[in-house]
């Protein structure tokens, strides 16, 4: 008897996406399914001898990060459309959960999808910090601290400098997402990662193991005040750092970013004929440094207003020709000093075709301090303690011009969003240049004490205060530019909440049955009734969506076929029918529309073995070959 295929309701097998990448590469190193390890040092001309030292980095609990990376989720992520704005036709996300979890979730749907990552995570200070770094720590620990099963308010794990594993707690912490979130990034991927002095050193260890050090780009440094403090104990400490990774470094070219607006104005003063199609200029000198290599053939003369010739005392940058052309243009300037004339060139600010030119981004960010984060909290809230220390929005865009462009559809991920800064950053650049920047903000809903602003305020958890500023910006900018943004492609406002939570699926455990009889009998029981009684349609349509790989912001259509109720994603792309008694008519109905995946519930084909029987080659004879059922 042929059968729907059942969908896998878990998150995305790491180990054998791994295993994938190796066969491909090197397909002879296989034996029925196993790794040859023998032959892959072979295959690689290598020959390492067990034991000898070897240079890498180690810590306590390292181990248990790859059992945590390989340990799939089988939670989902729930719609909350009522604390959204624009649900049905926004591409943003906030997502409210552990981010460990939600990165596993996340892997089927956004594998390679993401261009930019930019993350602020708890700076371990000595301080508290409430993510969880232990094996043990999974999802049950997420419901329990949420209050969403026994035990609630129970604390993830803390971190305090006076424990003996204070760096390895939070490296063990890093690691696993770090991992994880390399897999989301595309190939031309960047992550932009915020770090002080306590684990500057560690995370750039962690970072070159994970993302390689071919791929490291720069550690910038960010002078984030402009004054000192009686407070310090030895040096004023002015900077922060963030660490600058590519995916790949070959696949990114040059970075330009735009030139801001003071530096148009401080330099870009001059004007001559060409003001009109390439605006104001800037000069430089035509003469070259000692730090050029020599040329002989950049040494020549140059007529100057007055008829004299000009000779470089080294050499010139450009050749004969280009200097031709360039005078032809008047695109150089010469300036007469006491010692002589001067050759100068004309950099403009826009090419020939009016397009205005990009620079060079600088390794050190000195132009917004946080003084600028905490007023834009202020500006929102009106509240100076609503949120501590929030990174400023003009520090997250200075990143986003480096790795994004306005026009490119690029999506940016931030799973330690806090108070929701990176949001607020691209709603605000997108407002400015007109771009199409989409973001996925991840937030655990951390308590606020009773004695804080915030919770006085009536902000529960930090994860409402990131909402709330969303919610805030929207309406702050609805206001300054108009009523029809939503209509507007150029500006996609909204955002859509989801949840972390336990499956809507009871999921079959097979290390619960053993030789128990009774834990067999209750995982039967499950088997036949596995729907959750308080799951609705759309909490099971997004799960769904979630673990067949499409992405939360799919294009859903609600349409009607032999009078029952079919969900349409992608355009038809596939076709799921949530009903619970199914009939001949609409799987017929389904399959005469060809779609690429089919996807019903199994209860709907309780008590109708034959029905499910001739479902599979009703899809068949139409061409759908991928029918499963949940």
């Amino acid at each position: 008897m042929s059968e729907p295929e059942k969908l896998d309701l878990r998150s995305m097998d790491i180990t054998k996406e791994q295993k994938e990448k190796l066969r491909q590469l090197f397909p002879e190193i296989f034996t029925e399914d196993k790794i040859d390890f023998k032959k892959l040092k072979l295959t690689l001309g290598e020959s390492i001898e067990a034991g000898k030292e070897r240079y890498g980095m180690n810590w306590p609990g390292k181990a248990d990060c790859f059992r945590i990376i390989q340990n799939p989720s089988i939670g989902t992520l729930k719609p909350c459309p009522e604390e959204s704005v624009n649900f049905d036709n926004t591409e943003n996300l906030f997502i409210e959960g552990d981010n460990l979890e939600v990165l596993k979730l996340l892997q089927k749907s956004y594998y390679g999808k993401i261009k930019m990552i930019y993350i602020d995570p708890p700076y371990n200070t000595g301080n508290d910090f409430i993510y969880p770094d232990d094996y043990t720590e999974n999802l049950t620990t997420y419901l329990q601290y949420t209050g969403q099963v026994d035990a609630a308010g129970k604390k993830f794990s803390t971190n305090t400098d006076t424990e003996g594993r204070f760096h390895s707690k939070w490296m063990n912490m890093m690691y696993p997402r770090l991992f994880l979130a390399k897999n989301l990034l595309c190939d031309d991927g960047f992550i932009f990662i915020s770090v002080d002095d306590n684990e500057v050193s560690n995370l750039r260890k962690i970072c070159d193991e994970i993302f390689g050090e071919e791929n490291f780009i720069d550690c910038i440094i960010w002078k984030k005040r402009y004054g000192g403090g009686a407070k310090e104990k030895h040096l004023v400490t002015l900077h922060e750092y963030i660490m600058f990774y590519a995916k790949n470094v070959d696949a990114i070219g040059q970075l330009f970013v735009p030139y801001s607006e003071d530096s148009v104005n401080k330099y870009y003063k001059n004007k001559d004929e060409n003001y009109k199609v390439r605006g104001p200029y800037r000069t430089h000198p035509l003469e070259a440094g000692k730090a050029v290599g020599e040329r002989k053939n950049l040494v020549f003369p140059i007529q100057a207003p007055d008829g004299s010739r000009i000779m470089p005392k080294r050499q010139w940058y450009w050749s004969k020709e280009r200097v031709e052309s360039a005078l032809k243009n008047n695109e150089l300037e010469f300036v007469k000093s006491k010692d002589g004339w001067t050759v100068h060139t004309k950099q403009y600010l826009k090419d020939e075709d009016g397009n205005i030119r990009m620079g060079k981004a600088f390794s050190i960010i000195e132009d917004v301090y946080t003084q600028h984060g905490t007023n834009e909290i202020i500006k929102i809230f009106g509240d100076i303690q609503i949120f501590p220390y929030p990174k400023p929005i003009g520090l997250i865009q200075n990143l986003l011009n480096v790795a994004t462009n306005p026009d490119s559809n690029d999506i940016i991920l931030d799973f330690f969003a806090g108070s929701n800064a990176t949001a607020h950053a691209i709603i605000d650049l997108n407002s400015k240049d007109k771009g199409d920047r989409k973001y996925i903000c991840v937030q655990l809903p951390e308590y606020c004490s009773e004695d804080t602003a915030a919770y006085k305020a009536g902000f529960k958890t930090i994860a409402d205060i990131g909402k709330e500023r969303i919610r805030r910006v929207i309406k702050s900018i609805e206001k300054e530019k108009g009523e029809t943004l939503f209509k507007d492609k150029q500006l996609n406002l909204g955002f859509k909440v989801f949840k972390l939570d336990k499956s809507n699926f009871k999921i079959w455990d097979a290390e619960k049955l053993s030789s128990d009889k009774k834990a067999l009998e209750k995982q039967l029981e499950l088997y036949i009734d596995h729907i959750d009684p308080k799951a609705t349609q759309e909490d099971i349509l997004f799960e769904i969506l979630l673990k067949a790989g499409f992405e939360l912001t799919t294009k859903i259509e609600k349409i009607e076929l032999a009078g029952k109720t079919v969900y349409s994603i992608e355009d038809g792309a596939m076709l799921v029918c949530l009903e619970k008694e199914l009939t001949k008519e609409v799987i017929k109905a389904m399959a005469e529309k060809q779609p690429s995946r089919v996807i019903c519930l199994d209860q709907g084909f309780v008590n109708n073995d034959q029905l499910k029987t001739n479902a599979v080659q009703i899809m068949k004879s139409k061409g759908v070959d991928d029918f499963r059922t949940v």
